[in-house]
């Protein structure tokens, strides 16, 4: 009877994680497709990026003339960044949904007792900067730190193959 609730569980696993994967999918094309768009100098200038933050577009008012190179230059910097704020924004709800979608998953620690779930294992990215190429850095901007295991068996180098040592798993 153990066995056949196993592989009910198992089959289970199979069929959510086939679920989770067409949602991902879905999530991904819906996220593609995303743009969005940001003004500066009272609207006299207007910048389009993609889905990954790069501008696709961008337009001036007729009024433009009255800004002078590096105010315009600065403007457009100012518009852009405001547009990929805003598609982060809407990539973030995209994201949220799928996050809801994948929480219903079963964790594979519930099937392997004391098995670490790969999802806890993953490092979160750190913020990017908006800042110029050159522009001062803050000495408190670290890297996070490396990942450390601190349940890892170590293999005896004396001990005889197995199978999995010799690629038959």
């Amino acid at each position: 009877m153990s066995n056949e609730m196993a592989r009910a569980r198992l089959a289970d696993l199979v069929e959510s994680v086939k679920t989770g994967m067409e949602s991902i999918a879905r999530a991904q094309q819906e996220q593609a497709k995303l743009t969005a768009t940001g003004t500066a100098a009272n609207q006299r200038v207007t910048a389009t990026v993609n889905a990954h933050g790069v501008l696709v577009d961008l337009k001036f008012a007729d009024s433009i003339d009255e800004l002078s190179p590096a105010e315009l230059a600065r403007e457009v910097v100012v518009a852009t960044q405001a547009a990929a704020v805003e598609v982060q924004r809407k990539t973030a709800e995209v994201l949220a949904g799928l996050q809801q979608d994948n929480a219903r998953i079963p964790r594979l620690s519930e099937f392997i007792p004391g098995i670490p779930d790969v999802h806890d294992m993953l490092p979160t990215p750190p913020p990017v900067s908006m800042a110029p190429p050159g522009a001062r850095v803050d000495e408190d901007d670290e890297l996070p730190p490396a990942m450390v295991f601190t349940d890892v068996e170590t293999e005896d180098p004396d001990a005889p193959p197995t199978l999995a040592d010799r690629g038959h798993w």
